[in-house]
């Protein structure tokens, strides 16, 4: 054994653990029948156990009949009961930014005028700043590749920063929700300039402009002579809307709940809800739709040969293709099943930005891929509910368009989940009641200590 061991080496000895541990720890499929375990929380129909109520949004992804029958239908999304779909047309009918609205309406339950959406507005490029210094002792020490982990750990850094961190009350975790959210694009971008400078590019840290929205200021700390079209950041802009937020129920909304209950303080939280973001089942997904196209592009000769790529998703399926996961990345989702409005809403704009930055072809391979995906998935797998296209399917390729590098996918759907995030949060400090606390079965058996001499 290595007297200085590096951190990322697997040595014999650690394998032979892991080995050990995957022996003893298997349980039985058969036992979460046996014990009526919804594993994920969900049942076969992909219906969810109701944990807890909130009032923040709402999926509608299936209608009551009079006879009690609950049937698939177009898949409708709410925040605080206004629905997405008219959020985005009416921002873009009237030529402005909608994500600092969208966030004011999730925080504080109603639209606001034009007088408190203005003030709300500057109350965000006000906080929109990073303690001195912070970008040279925390983001610029140990930059790494993955932009999540330095996200949280800038987060937790900023408690050092607080003088009143660890503050609960309502007040004050407004106060900290509101910072957050407007030094979320700052870490982010930061964090992915301080990897690139690594990596032996040139550094770029430009301050923020506090007349900017949220999607304009991301676009403009990114890239290096700040510039960008209109519609480029109008439809980044759509992106933040979409993702701020997606009822309490999903992953990492859970874990804010689950988080906050324990009365821990709102940078403590958010890092968790950070740590359950970047998952590829979560928030990294798009990430892996873009890399799934990539591979695809390389391995599929005639991009509109229908039996050429539903041959490929076939291997997907089959474990033959991309990362072998058996998964056609972007397709399906726990909650909807005829469609996903926030994809639908994505679609109308992908085509048009698809044209205008000449990518047609590619435009053209994800509706096909789109078309044919739930055929092929209905073919080889039992369906408890229908399959579509999910957000995940169409915001990587957005993303790809502007010129996102895939560092930053993850961490600016976390700048926009994080409006959701803040408000549930506050949701759970104002009802809460006790821990969120569920059970777990043991299933294993029991055995008698034994003395070390006699094992």
């Amino acid at each position: 054994m290595a007297s200085n061991p590096n951190y990322g080496d697997l040595i014999p000895e650690v394998r032979i653990l892991a080995a050990d541990a995957r022996k003893n720890s298997r349980i039985s499929a058969g036992d979460y029948t046996k014990y009526e375990v919804k594993r994920g929380l969900r049942d076969l129909n992909g219906k969810g156990v109701v944990a807890g109520l909130t009032e923040i949004s709402e999926i509608h992804a299936k209608d009551v009949l009079p006879d009690g029958t609950e049937v698939p239908c177009e898949g409708k999304l709410y925040f605080r009961g206004v629905d997405v779909e008219d959020l985005v047309a009416c921002t873009l009918r009237e030529g402005r930014y909608g994500f600092e609205e969208v966030t004011y309406l999730l925080l504080q339950g109603h639209l606001p005028n034009a007088e408190q959406l203005e003030e709300f507005r500057r109350l965000l490029g006000y906080y929109r700043s990073l303690p001195n210094n912070f970008v040279r002792d925390v983001v610029l020490k140990a930059p790494g590749k993955d932009i999540m982990n330095s996200l949280a750990r800038s987060v937790l850094n900023l408690a050092a920063y607080d003088k009143r961190a660890g503050d609960i009350s309502l007040p004050n975790v407004m106060r900290q929700c509101l910072q957050l959210i407007s030094v979320f694009p700052l870490l982010s971008v930061y964090g992915y300039q301080a990897y690139n400078y690594k990596e032996g590019n040139s550094l770029y840290i430009h301050a923020p402009n506090p007349e900017l929205s949220t999607a304009e200021n991301i676009l403009h700390l990114l890239r290096p002579d700040s510039k960008y079209s209109y519609w480029e950041a109008h439809v980044l802009d759509i992106c933040l809307i979409l993702h701020a937020e997606h009822g309490g129920g999903n992953n990492s909304t859970f874990t804010t709940h689950v988080v906050t209950s324990s009365g821990t303080d709102t940078y403590s939280c958010m890092a968790a809800a950070l740590a359950s973001l970047k998952g590829p089942r979560h928030g990294g997904a798009n990430i892996k739709v873009v890399q799934m196209f990539e591979d695809m592009k390389r391995r599929v000769k005639d991009w509109e040969d229908e039996d050429e790529v539903r041959a490929y998703l076939q291997g997907l399926l089959e474990r033959k293709n991309f990362d072998r996961s058996g998964l056609i990345y972007g397709m399906g989702h726990a909650i909807y099943s005829l469609s996903d409005p926030r994809a639908k809403v994505l679609r109308s704009f992908v085509k048009t930005l698809s044209a205008e930055k000449g990518r047609e072809d590619e435009y053209r391979l994800y509706s096909l891929v789109e078309r044919l995906g739930p055929e092929v998935i209905a073919g080889e797998r039992k369906m408890y509910k229908g399959v579509s296209a999910n957000v995940d399917f169409y915001s990587g390729f957005v993303y790809h368009m502007l010129d996102l590098p895939l560092e930053l996918y993850t961490p600016i759907f976390a700048v926009a989940r994080i409006a959701g995030w803040s408000a549930h949060r506050i949701e759970e400090l104002i009802n809460m009641g006790k821990i969120i606390r569920p059970a777990y079965q043991y299933v294993g058996k029991r055995q008698e200590y034994r003395p070390l001499s006699e094992r």
